[in-house]
Parts: C-alpha cells; structure tokens; sequence
C-alpha cells in the first residue's frame, strides 16, 4: 500500500468523523482503546483454533469476520495515526530498517527464540 493511499484512507475517515461530530470523541486515547477492542475481536475468532484450523480460516465461514476484524484494526490504526499526525508509513519503514539491524539473517534464521535487542 502506498503512504498515497494511507494519506488517501485517513483523509475518508477524517471526513467521516466530521460529518457525524465524533472528532471530539477521537482522543488518542478512546482511539487506542477502540484499536485494542478490535484487535480483541480479532483474536476471538482464532482462540480456540488449532494452527491447522487457522490457517484454513479465511476457507471457511468466518472468512468475512476475519477482513471485517482486520479492516477495524486497520481503520483505528489509521486514524489513530492521522490524529497524532504520525507518517505510517515512514514509520512502518523506519521500524522495519531497524530490525534489519536488529534481527540480522544469519544469526535469527528460523529461529523463534529470538531476544530482542537494541542495536
């Protein structure tokens, strides 16, 4: 996704909240609640799941709950970000040269076990 179409994305759901006066409600913080809340939803549809059931989930009958979940949590996330005028983008980028850094392959490769550390 390009930073144009997140830009794009935000300014919809700007125009949304202020069409219906909910700017006053989207604090940072009701809108990291509301992020964690569907987060939440999210992981209620893979919590009893094996990983073979979960991997399988988006063949089944919860497959438009799981893009609905996840469209929340992108919704929120974005909005969040817009209203602390945070670039997501730039910052998914700058995150991810930083655990270049952190996680080199030769030393992390196929392994889960991982601890972090800050370069």
């Amino acid at each position: 996704m390009s930073d144009d179409t997140i830009t794009d994305l935000q300014a919809q759901l700007r125009t949304f909240a202020t069409e219906r006066d909910w700017g006053q409600f989207h604090t940072p913080k009701n809108l990291a609640m509301a992020l964690a809340g569907e987060v939440g939803e999210l992981l209620e549809i893979f919590q009893w799941l094996t990983p073979e059931q979960a991997s399988e989930v988006m063949r089944g009958d919860r497959a438009n709950d799981v893009e609905d979940e996840l469209a929340d949590v992108f919704i929120y996330l974005a909005r969040l970000a817009d209203v602390l005028d945070v670039d997501l983008a730039a910052a998914a980028e700058g995150k991810l040269d930083r655990n270049e850094k952190r996680f080199p392959p030769g030393d992390v490769q196929g392994r889960a076990d991982v601890p972090p550390t800050r370069p």
